[in-house]
């Protein structure tokens, strides 16, 4: 499996953490990031085999605890950028969700390759009174190389979530933006939303999945 699926599978999953919520520090963004990443991979470690052959436990797992932790809501909105504003109540809610299904689809089956001790959460602190946070980590390639992978978080009445990540400089957000707003200017929302229903990947999606 290639590694950058892998990496980016991990970056934005990490937070399907396999415990309750409310055992997660959500008032501290590198917290939550350190203690969510740590869970969800010692899952996978004990039950790694178990999810190789059946990916759809992973999905599950991912589905049902991802959600506190991740605002795919604000995530939507900013990959919608400048359209989200023109789109009907019922075409965000579509989008939402297959967006959602999307990254879970062709992201979540490459975490059951990934390994606890690659992934390090480097020092940082967010001010008392900051909305938004960036939180900064690196995961190593099997050669030993450091890859960094920048989270960006923004404080809920929930506490903090995660929306976008970072990864050599590329954020997720803005590929998927900048891949689906062409397509929104020359098809229309539906169509992108159709596309994306269908399980067809988005070229920020392909294109990691060939590196």
């Amino acid at each position: 499996m290639k590694f950058l699926t892998a990496l980016v599978g991990c970056a934005w999953l990490a937070f399907g953490v396999a415990q309750a919520a409310d055992q997660i520090n959500t008032q501290d963004p590198s917290a939550l990031v350190q203690t969510a990443a740590e869970a969800i991979l010692k899952d996978l470690d004990a039950n790694r085999e178990a999810y190789k052959k059946d990916p759809e436990k992973i999905r599950q797992l991912v589905d049902t605890h991802l959600l506190p932790h991740f605002d795919v809501q604000y995530a939507a909105r900013m990959v919608l950028g400048k359209h989200w504003k023109d789109a009907t109540p019922d075409q965000r809610e579509r989008f939402i969700k297959a967006f959602y299904q999307s990254m879970l689809s062709n992201y979540g089956n490459a975490l059951a390759d990934f390994t606890a001790g690659k992934m390090k959460v480097l020092p940082s602190k967010a001010d008392t009174d900051a909305e938004r946070a960036t939180v900064r980590t690196e995961i190593r390639r099997s050669n030993g190389q450091p890859v960094p992978v920048n989270y960006s978080m923004h404080k809920t009445a929930e506490g903090w979530k995660a929306w976008d990540v970072t990864i050599e400089g590329i954020s997720y957000a803005k590929s998927f933006r900048d891949d689906f707003g062409s397509e929104i200017d020359q098809k229309g929302l539906d169509a992108v939303i159709d596309r994306l229903q269908r399980g067809d990947k988005p070229k920020a999606a392909a294109a990691s999945a060939k590196s």
